[in-house]
């Protein structure tokens, strides 16, 4: 349950109707249901049963700190790829003993902030890395816990080329053959404490056998450095579990998943992490849009929304799918509709060819499975006010993210001094 549903020919939020949303705050606006993101952090860890695993939320598929704090409550931890990311995870009370550090392009102030607020992990990608870690734990008399990101030449694991990671020509970690080397050379550093491998293939995966062909290397990998005398403690798994977006089959659940992922380290006696992201907030939001008009061709249907591309960029970026619902139920027959923004770009897009009923300007719809990679990469693409985020709880609602008007963007610049 997702928590979007029809009452009474109008679609609701848990118990908060979108209209009221809609009229309150305008137009684009992203919703989110608490009651889901906390629910989908339990069936997560559900899956695990009584085994004692780091739950990373991916801060990457959605940084509003009023979700990372829903996330943070029911003890997830966060996933960070920039020091401002650690910023949003540790605003929202996640602690940074439940923080890892990912990224092939971590800067030395960035490493030294991770190192200044402790963080769980770093997760190292490249010798360039190590030696740049190294050198600034030594000027801090620190000593982190790292882990090294082993690519591990699984391609083919993601819904589209852009978001699978874990091929061999991706920029993503080391290669399984150069990782006992570099481990071996991390150990012998008294100012890095190697204490495990990390993996990470793609996102929107449906298939659990490219994510069992790169767990099974891990586990190789690990029974080796043991071999040599080497310890490893942790291995963080990525995330990359694909969802629902309702024009596709059905993805593993994630009691599969955890069956498969214990059954391969059964034994191995390290402590396991994740770092879901889409799993846990992509259902659990929507893109709230208005109709603006009808634009007619000849032999085509086209609707033109509010909402545009700098709001929800995915299916520009990625081709992706998103199910689009009218807010107000409607029996009516539907026929083949063009969906676009008003964005200055053809590639503005929402859906070809979408069955979609007649809806009259000023009516709204919900583009569903929202709440992953749609907020965070909005932007002000043609000066357009960024859209405004709610957070749902029950029958109460507030404002997390508010919108920001072109005039609040413009204060930030300023004239050069010979105009």
């Amino acid at each position: 349950m997702n928590h979007f549903e029809y009452r009474f020919g109008e679609l609701y939020c848990e118990d908060v109707r979108l209209s009221e949303i809609a009229a309150a705050v305008d137009t684009p606006v992203y919703v989110y249901s608490s009651s889901t993101l906390r629910r989908h952090v339990r069936v997560f860890r559900h899956a695990f049963l009584d085994h004692d695993v780091l739950i990373a939320f991916a801060v990457k598929a959605n940084a509003n700190l009023a979700v990372l704090t829903t996330l943070a409550i029911e003890g997830a931890g966060a996933d960070t790829v920039s020091a401002g990311e650690i910023k949003r995870a540790l605003k929202a009370g996640v602690p940074a003993e439940r923080i890892i550090f990912s990224g092939v392009g971590k800067t030395a102030d960035e490493l030294a902030f991770a190192l200044d607020v402790g963080v769980h992990q770093i997760n190292v990608e490249s010798p360039a890395e190590l030696d740049l870690l190294a050198a600034i734990a030594r000027e801090k008399q620190a000593r982190p816990a790292i882990a090294l990101r082993i690519n591990p030449d699984v391609g083919g694991a993601g819904g589209h080329d852009k978001i699978q990671t874990g091929g061999a020509a991706a920029k993503f970690g080391v290669s399984a053959a150069d990782a006992a080397q570099l481990y071996a050379r991390a150990a012998q550093d008294p100012h890095l404490e190697p204490v495990g491998l990390a993996v990470h293939i793609g996102s929107q995966i449906r298939d659990l056998a490219p994510l069992k062909a790169a767990f099974e290397l891990l586990r190789a990998a690990t029974l080796d450095l043991r071999a040599s005398g080497l310890s490893v403690s942790r291995l963080d798994l990525g995330g990359g579990l694909g969802v629902p977006y309702f024009n596709e089959p059905e993805p593993p659940s994630p009691a599969a998943y955890g069956a498969m992922t214990l059954a391969v380290f059964q034994g191995l006696g390290v402590r396991l992490a994740f770092e879901p992201g889409r799993l846990i907030a992509a259902n659990a939001g929507v893109l709230v849009s208005r109709v603006l008009r009808w634009q007619s061709r000849p032999d085509r249907r086209i609707l033109v929304l509010d909402a545009g591309l700098n709001d929800l960029l995915r299916p520009a970026m990625y081709d992706a799918y998103h199910d689009i619902w009218p807010v107000q139920q409607s029996s009516a027959a539907s026929a083949p509709t063009d969906i676009v923004g008003p964005v200055c770009e053809t590639g503005d897009t929402f859906a070809r060819g979408r069955p979609m009923v007649d809806l009259a300007p000023g009516e709204l719809v919900a583009l569903m499975t929202a709440g992953a990679y749609g907020a965070v990469m909005s932007s002000t693409y043609n000066a357009r006010t960024l859209p405004a985020e709610v957070l749902v709880d029950g029958d109460r609602w507030a404002v997390v993210r508010r919108p920001w008007p072109v005039e609040e963007q413009m204060a930030l610049e300023q004239a050069p001094p010979w105009f």
